[in-house]
């Protein structure tokens, strides 16, 4: 087996070598942004760069103590996080050359445990479907997925080892899976939200990237501060809910290949599958979840909408339209249905750790128009579950296919231990 180079280190595996002072931060960060020098002008996953003061970042780790569980593990972030240091413009020409007076909450919660950042990744139109210039990594003329389209695509290309994401609808989970890396969205309120720009509040999760699952558990430990979520253990006979979902009509034939084999291989190794019998009711979730954030947009950005119209694609102009002739009564209505369905969803759990289901309906499609469709990530998006995207196969074109875990609100260690155990057996 061939020694990995410093830019293809996993964030756990870099980061242990850190810890141990066996790699130096200067020499991780120099093979990082070697990596973007060479790569950024064809993928276009970072918007803006800062290689002088990542280097000086570095140095200054390597000569005093070891930091934080980050010490010197290069870091994206989505160009929707503020940052006093780097242009911060939500991937809107309305923000373009804005500097925030002060970073997210979760970039200096990065920064404390020694993470470099090294530059802003692109996100779609304020994280919504129009695209940016990022390509997908596998193949150029396929889309990246969005609205983290640049921390996934960054992270699969080996730019950096770690990346933040968010999600309202599937903003993590789907870039993760056309660009073939691990996102991890974890439940609804465990990360602060202070300092990114707010879309939806009943929706929006903060997450991130990375090329294996101890990698993202290592980022969601200091995002969450819950250290619980770098435990591999799973206690007993996982019990796997197989859910494929009223939408699996929609799912094309590699994701209908990941499932037959993964749901097999699970089989063989003695985990107890059982198929999930949800109400055909469940796919309302679907309609409500677009309510839902087109009401809170529409809100959220009413600055723009009232004093930047113009500048703002017509796909953000509609869905805004849409969302102001929600009623306030309606979407009072639809809160206390999306609080019914967290309830009758959560009792699942007492009969399955974790649930198997699809993240996409199949690899990246061709175009770089659109960023796909978030169709099996929305229900799990409006129910504040937590997810991990698990890449497990390449298709006939060499692009990546995978499925997502889903578990119960809250349980994000027992998630991700199980992710751990579950990508194992299923690296096919």
């Amino acid at each position: 087996m061939t020694t990995p180079k410093l830019q293809e280190l996993g964030a756990a595996q870099a980061a242990a070598l850190l810890q141990r002072r066996e790699l130096k931060a200067e020499d991780l960060v120099r093979a990082c942004l070697e990596r973007v020098a060479a790569r950024n002008d064809d993928i276009h996953a970072f918007t803006h760069v800062d290689a002088v003061s990542a280097l000086a970042q570095a140095r200054a780790l390597d000569a005093g103590p070891v930091r934080g569980p980050l010490h010197g593990l290069p870091l994206g972030v989505k160009d929707l996080f503020d940052t006093t240091d780097l242009p911060t413009a939500y991937g809107s020409a309305v923000y373009a050359h804005h500097r925030p007076a002060s970073d997210a909450a979760s970039v200096t919660l990065c920064r404390e445990a020694g993470a470099i950042v090294l530059g802003k990744t692109v996100t779609t139109e304020f994280a919504y479907f129009t695209p940016g210039p990022t390509v997908n990594p596998h193949n150029a003329l396929h889309t990246p997925g969005g609205s983290s389209s640049g921390s996934a695509a960054a992270v699969a290309d080996h730019m950096v080892p770690l990346a933040l994401g968010t999600q309202t609808a599937g903003s993590i989970i789907r870039p993760a899976a056309y660009c073939g890396v691990v996102g991890y969205k974890p439940s609804l309120g465990r990360v602060v939200h202070a300092g990114v720009k707010s879309l939806s509040p009943t929706l929006d999760v903060i997450g991130g990237f990375g090329r294996h699952v101890e990698d993202t558990a290592l980022l969601g430990a200091v995002l969450t501060g819950d250290l619980r979520l770098l435990e591999n253990h799973v206690h007993g006979t996982l019990r796997i809910g197989l859910f494929p979902s009223p939408s699996w009509d929609q799912a094309d034939a590699d994701t209908q290949k990941a499932w037959e084999q993964a749901t097999n291989a699970l089989a063989k190794n003695s985990d107890r599958c059982q198929d999930l019998d949800l109400s055909r009711d469940f796919g309302e979730l679907i309609q409500l979840q677009k309510d839902v954030m087109s009401y809170e947009m529409a809100r959220s950005l009413s600055f723009e909408r009232l004093r930047h119209r113009e500048a703002l694609s017509p796909a953000l102009q509609a869905l805004l339209d849409t969302g102001m002739a929600i009623s306030g009564a309606q979407h009072a209505a639809n809160l206390q249905r999306t609080a019914d369905w967290r309830l009758r969803i959560d009792a699942l759990f007492e009969r399955h750790d974790v649930l198997l289901t699809p993240s996409t309906t199949g690899a990246a499609p061709e175009g770089l128009a659109a960023t796909g469709d978030p169709l099996f990530c929305r229900s799990w998006s409006l129910l504040g579950l937590p997810a991990v995207h698990l890449p497990l196969m390449r298709n006939a074109k060499g692009l990546p296919v995978g499925l997502q875990l889903v578990g119960r609100m809250g349980e994000d260690h027992k998630l991700l231990a199980a992710a751990r155990q579950i990508h194992d057996k299923l690296l096919f």
